[in-house]
């Protein structure tokens, strides 16, 4: 009977659709997501097929396998990026087809060329026009070169040629990428083609490529087998990609013959609205997927933040979209639709939207994806672990995320777990989850409050010493206390005036007025803007000359599309930013501060804000140590980093405590706490 009252819940979600021929079991798109999982030459690995078999199992309608090059000249985008560019590339395909099939799953693949946005970086890049991507430029990138007409009638047969491999490998559906600053996109956006010839200047001509690649494809396909196209809604720049122009771009799509519309945002300078971080509101693009679903009788696919099976279910319900696209949520949880389908909801792992895993641990550092709240993604084949020794017991010290995940691994692996935690389960995600706009943080904090109480994890609700671990007759000790706050000391520091940032964000504080926060990190930003957002007049001094950039004064970098969001936020909250300061001094005139030069500054003040990032505590693991007691820190008590180092470090202890052969872990999945 759990599966009816999931569908009784969720009766548009869990409704059979349909895209031109292809019938599609439920309204729940899996979006293509690069993995890095591919090999080196294109190739499908048996990385790849183990990511998507689980992805399979967790039964969405279809799954739009990741972006992959359609030649190979210049349209491979990322490292071990999916290759769709030679017959040689078939049969790996054909295997990850049918291994998605063969879950009741439809299968589509995308297909793409990176134009400008090539991340590899190294020439040749081809463009429109010699126009390139600003970041990628100033890291050392190629400038694009200018496309020709001859090279432009390659491309787009290298389109239709692709399409035929996939069709012949016996994917269901093909998606071709117009979206997200790729060379369709360069074509349609007025900001990245310049041309004067057929394909440039009236939005007929800068459509003319995408409606090539449409023509040829379909010639290549057969009029019966299932295409869509994927747009940018908006690419929120003023030089960018319109709604108004993407309406007569998708009109255009069905009459040429396309099925269905996917439509998402931004591009990469504009990657917060492309791949939206906690600072901005879930369904960001939902409403140009509204604008066009009005202008069109084919079906779109509305994506962006869908993280709930709730908001996902209202998008349909509200008529804004056909079918919903989920990307990084089946990331976080690929179990997502049969979670939801079963009426196990609250089982749903929730997608932070953080983007530490999937976008800076990947893309930046060339790696396969990752994710903050999922271990086991890219490492599905290490997911089980062997039980432990009966009757073996472990305390956890700390409630936070890495201790939760510590004591739910070793949970799950029948192990009694005593977890102390000397105020609410969640550590600093309470802090981190109580402004308005980081209401994600409390999904997390929830299912793993929720989570303890399912594993019949012992919470004990006070402060405990290592003396005590002693006499409790445990086996290990996991340590997982957090960081401490680094204090801040100067003249007047002491006044009631000064305050603590957590402090801030608990609403433990009278803060407000005119506002000094003296520390650039996350958290100083964070209760800024909290701030800014009830009344006060808020100025942020930094230390730092890079505000928010590699570190910050909490030691802690902030990731670039989460960068963007809260600067943005800065400018609506007007709150002002001084780098480059050093806090001298605060009296009931102000903060007074002086920079590298000695030169004074000093600004009005009716609070101060302290915000100077967080110190390891490894203190508590010494004394264990001293009195003999087995033990292991993770976390910020051993380095303050991120919720996505905490969970990792707390999954991996997990795995291996108590057990009496080595966890084959393999030591890329390692942290380097974790690996010594």
């Amino acid at each position: 009977m759990e599966p009816v009252r999931g569908r009784q819940r969720y009766p548009n979600l869990f409704r059979r659709g349909r895209i031109g021929d292809l019938e599609i079991p439920n309204r729940i798109v899996r979006s293509p997501c690069c993995t890095g999982m591919g090999a080196m030459d294109g190739s499908v690995t048996d990385r790849l097929i183990r990511h998507y078999t689980e992805l399979a199992r967790g039964r969405p309608g279809l799954l739009i396998v990741e972006y992959s090059y359609v030649d190979k000249e210049a349209s491979k985008s990322a490292q071990c990026q999916l290759g769709c560019a030679d017959n040689e590339h078939i049969p790996g395909l054909a295997w990850l087809a049918r291994t998605i099939q063969s879950y009741g799953v439809k299968a589509g693949i995308q297909l793409e060329h990176a134009g400008r946005q090539k991340f590899l970086g190294t020439p040749p890049i081809k463009a429109p026009s010699r126009i390139p991507w600003e970041e990628l430029h100033a890291m050392g990138g190629s400038v694009p070169e200018e496309l020709t007409w001859d090279e432009i009638q390659e491309i787009v047969r290298s389109f239709g040629d692709a399409a035929r491999r996939a069709q012949l490998a016996g994917f269901d559906f093909v998606e071709i990428h117009g979206a997200h600053g790729y060379l369709i996109t360069n074509f349609l956006s007025t900001r990245t083609n310049r041309r004067t010839d057929w394909y440039g200047g009236s939005l007929e001509n800068r459509m003319r490529f995408l409606m090539q690649v449409v023509a040829d494809v379909r010639k290549k396909v057969g009029r019966g087998f299932p295409l869509g196209v994927r747009l940018s809604g908006s690419e929120y720049e003023p030089d960018g990609v319109t709604i108004d122009e993407s309406v007569e771009v998708a009109k255009a799509l069905e009459k040429a013959g396309i099925d269905v519309i996917h439509v998402s945002g931004g591009n990469h300078h504009q990657m917060h609205h492309q791949v939206s971080p906690l600072y901005v509101p879930a369904a960001h693009n939902v409403w140009a997927a509204d604008a066009i679903k009005h202008a069109v009788s084919i079906p779109v696919i509305a994506s962006g933040s869908l993280n709930t099976p709730e908001l996902a279910e209202s998008v349909l319900a509200e008529g804004k979209g056909d079918f919903v696209g989920l990307g990084r949520v089946l990331f976080a949880d690929p179990q997502f639709p049969a979670k939801a389908e079963a009426g196990l909801s609250e089982d749903i792992v929730p997608c932070i939207r953080c983007n530490d895993g999937c976008q800076e641990r990947s893309f930046k550092r060339y790696q396969s994806v990752l994710c903050t709240v999922n271990p086991t993604l890219g490492n599905e084949a290490m997911a089980g672990a062997s039980p432990v020794p009966p009757g073996y017991s472990v305390a956890v010290v700390g409630g936070g995320p890495g201790g939760m995940q510590a004591a739910e691994t070793l949970a799950l692996r029948g192990c009694k777990v005593t977890l102390f935690e000397k105020r609410k389960l969640g550590g600093m995600l309470i802090e981190g989850s109580a402004p308005s706009f980081k209401s994600d943080l409390r999904l997390l904090m929830n299912y793993q409050r929720n989570r303890m109480k399912k594993l019949g994890v012992q919470v004990v609700y006070r402060e405990v010493a290592p003396a005590e671990l002693a006499e409790g007759g445990f086996q290990h000790v996991v340590v997982a206390i957090g960081g401490a706050p680094v204090p801040r000391r100067f003249p007047g520091s002491d006044r009631a005036a000064v305050v603590d940032g957590c402090a801030v964000l608990r609403g433990d504080s009278s803060a407000g007025g005119r506002v000094v926060v003296i520390g650039g990190g996350l958290v100083g930003c964070e209760a800024a803007l909290h701030l800014a957002s009830h009344g006060s007049s808020v100025t942020v001094v930094t230390r730092r000359e890079d505000f928010m950039g590699e570190g910050g004064d909490s030691g802690i970098g902030v990731e670039a599309s989460n960068r963007s969001a809260l600067l943005e936020m800065f400018d609506r909250y007007q709150v002002a930013v001084r780098t480059g300061l050093h806090v001298a001094g605060f009296d009931e005139d102000g903060v007074s501060f002086a920079d590298a030069a000695g030169r004074q500054l000093r600004l009005p003040a009716d609070s101060v804000v302290i915000s100077s990032g967080f110190r390891a505590q490894p203190e508590f693991a010494e004394e264990l140590g001293r009195l003999g007691i087995p033990a292991t820190s993770i976390g910020d008590c051993v380095q303050p980093r991120k919720i996505f180092d905490a969970m990792l470090e707390g999954y991996n202890l997990g795995l291996r405590l108590g057990d009496t052969a080595p966890v084959a872990v393999g030591a890329d999945s390692l942290s380097p706490a974790m690996a010594g």
